[in-house]
């Protein structure tokens, strides 16, 4: 019988990082480890970790009743053109969650998300698709999330906060609490530098760094 195919797009840091986790997503569906490979576009050794690394197109040629992919990429936009190329093969977004990843009341996770170890997503929450929370990362409260977020490993996230598509948040980051009807707004592909602590909105596009965080200039 024919088998689907599973894979974790990227098989440098980001997607070995994955690997384990979907792993042990794949082995709770019984399927064997074999059914689960890295694709690189530019595979430079065969097998990484125990998985075998091949190119995007020989992963399409493989018999397989259906394909899904984790796109561990942390660049959003390459991570946006593989989604619509892999739509465009009928490939699956596949999310992939740690075993300790913590979810409680109301939250709408979109497709293709990566939930590291120790993310913990609160109540009354909305992320958009693609998501990426790196280890040790949460999100409070009320909050709306965008397509194609990253968040580095331990971003911290506070209540009625939006954060729009393509945004970068960088590790140890510490986003201020929102207010009701008036949330903290980080801005469609704007970047908060590795623990910066945000008490304001950050405008579209921006790069901010410090504490408090501040746009960053160039000397």
């Amino acid at each position: 019988m024919i088998q689907p195919l599973y894979a974790v797009f990227g098989a440098s840091g980001c997607g070995r990082g994955v690997m384990p986790l979907a792993r042990e997503q794949l082995r709770q569906t019984g399927l064997p480890p074999d059914r689960l490979v890295f694709v690189d576009d530019n595979p430079e050794v065969p097998v990484v970790n125990g998985h075998r690394v091949i190119s995007y197109q020989d992963y399409l040629e493989i018999s397989a009743s259906e394909r899904y992919v984790a796109l561990a990429v942390a660049n959003s936009a390459i991570r946006e053109r593989l989604a619509w190329r892999c739509a465009a093969n009928g490939v699956r977004p596949w999310s992939v969650t740690a075993v300790n990843a913590i979810v409680m009341d109301d939250v709408q996770v979109g497709e293709g998300a990566i939930l590291c170890p120790f993310v913990t997503l609160t109540s009354n929450i909305r992320i958009g698709r693609y998501f990426h929370a790196n280890l040790y990362s949460y999100v409070e409260h009320d909050c709306v999330i965008g397509d194609f977020v990253t968040f580095a490993p331990s971003v911290r996230c506070n209540g009625n906060i939006v954060i729009e598509d393509h945004a970068y948040i960088g590790a140890g980051a510490l986003i201020k609490q929102g207010k009701l009807g008036r949330p903290l707004v980080i801005g469609r592909g704007a970047t908060i530098g590795m623990g910066a602590v945000v008490t304001k909105d950050v405008a579209p596009g921006v790069t901010v760094v410090g504490n408090p965080a501040r746009p960053l200039t160039k000397d």
